[in-house]
């Protein structure tokens, strides 16, 4: 109810001439000066910039070449290590759901290379060849389709490789 009274024109006697009595006769609460708050100009007022807002900004601006780069570098490392993550999750769920019999297989290969290990006591480069050629025969005798289609692919970088080689070591020989 108070709301709606103050709706209403109300009928005010003021002092002043009688020329603003005639014509101001009736008002609303609005238009009395009592009643309404002035009009503030308000104005948007930066902030001066501190310290540490300006190094900031100064690191900002020297760092951005870098930056530029590393954004460069990132965009050509991504589908690498999605793959390798792709690779870590279809190796996750295949473990986790092995074949028959996969155990047992990958414990006498882990077994040959440890074997391997052994046999390859002094030079150091038959602690490299010894353990991969001895896993490489027992996951052969395991899986053979795969380890004929590795050796087929294999043996076609390698003929590629040495092709390239001679033709290198033909072209530096040349006078």
């Amino acid at each position: 109810m108070p709301g709606g009274l103050s709706m209403l024109p109300i009928t005010i006697f003021a002092s002043g001439s009688d020329e603003e009595k005639k014509s101001a006769a009736v008002k609303n609460l609005d238009d009395l000066s009592l009643y309404t708050a002035p009009e503030h100009k308000l104005r948007n007022v930066e902030p001066e910039s501190a310290e540490l807002e300006q190094s900031v900004a100064t690191l900002r601006k020297l760092v951005e070449p870098y930056t530029a780069w590393c954004e460069g570098t990132y965009c050509k490392i991504k589908p690498k290590v999605q793959s390798v993550v792709q690779l870590g999750n279809d190796t996750y769920a295949y473990l986790r759901n092995p074949p028959k019999d996969f155990y047992p297989r990958a414990g006498v290969i882990g077994f040959t290379g440890v074997l391997g290990l052994f046999l390859a006591r002094g030079a150091r480069i038959k602690r490299f060849i010894y353990p991969a050629g001895l896993m490489t025969v027992s996951a052969s005798l395991y899986y053979p389709e795969q380890a004929a289609a590795i050796a087929k692919s294999s043996g076609d970088c390698v003929y590629d490789g040495a092709v390239k080689t001679y033709a290198a070591v033909e072209k530096i020989m040349r006078p």
